[in-house]
């Protein structure tokens, strides 16, 4: 099938409310550019350089965003047009995201990374460590970024009830945190081999790449 073909059967499957990321990392301009004759207009890189090189050179009503782990040194050379950064693990990352905007006169979007799955590898905050950042005003006090929601990796594991809970456990203390923060919109759950449990665990944004693009 091609990318466009997979590109409809999988917007076929997901509700309104739900939108897609077309994960293009590695993938050339030109397989790009199918996805995006296709309509596809959001897509997500884990690598800034790899980032700021397709912005240049494909069309400019493309959203771009970031979805591998964030380097901090790195946010300056995308702060000028990424759309939304996925895993932001840290109140210095966060800190330094609100600096380089401040310098391009921009607000930009951002998820918390919420740390569900059991891998030591895996990054981001604590549920407790995100209701503090709430609770104490420190994200307020960062006019030049806006947290619309969180960000979760589920566990790699074959065991999809595993997957289930840790997706069911992110999206009711999204909803907890939901009701103090009205704006938070956005839970970014699920990928290529996932996305349908995700959506079912009430995701609002899926990142999928294989499905779409073929595998690496």
């Amino acid at each position: 099938m091609s990318i466009a073909d997979n590109l409809n059967q999988i917007k076929n499957q997901l509700p309104e409310h739900v939108s897609l990321v077309a994960v293009s990392k590695t993938k050339p301009i030109e397989t790009i550019l199918e996805a995006y004759n296709a309509g596809q207009r959001i897509f997500g890189e884990n690598r800034i350089q790899e980032m700021v090189d397709k912005y240049d050179k494909l069309p400019k009503d493309i959203q771009w965003h970031m979805i591998g782990h964030l380097q901090r040194n790195k946010v300056k050379y995308m702060a000028h047009f990424v759309d939304l950064i996925h895993g932001v693990d840290s109140l210095r990352t966060l800190s330094e995201i609100n600096k380089q905007a401040k310098k391009h006169e921009r607000v930009i979007n951002c998820l918390l990374q919420a740390k569900i799955a059991k891998e030591e590898t895996k990054f981001g905050f604590s549920f407790i460590q995100i209701e503090e950042l709430f609770s104490s005003g420190l994200i307020k006090e960062l006019e030049h970024i806006n947290v619309v929601g969180l960000m979760g990796m589920a566990s790699f594991t074959d065991n999809m009830d595993q997957v289930k809970k840790e997706f069911k456990g992110l999206h009711t203390f999204f909803q907890q945190l939901q009701d103090q923060n009205p704006k938070l919109k956005t839970l970014s759950i699920g990928m290529s081999g996932d996305y349908l449990t995700a959506i079912e665990c009430g995701s609002t944004l899926v990142r999928i790449g294989s499905a779409i693009f073929g595998a690496r």
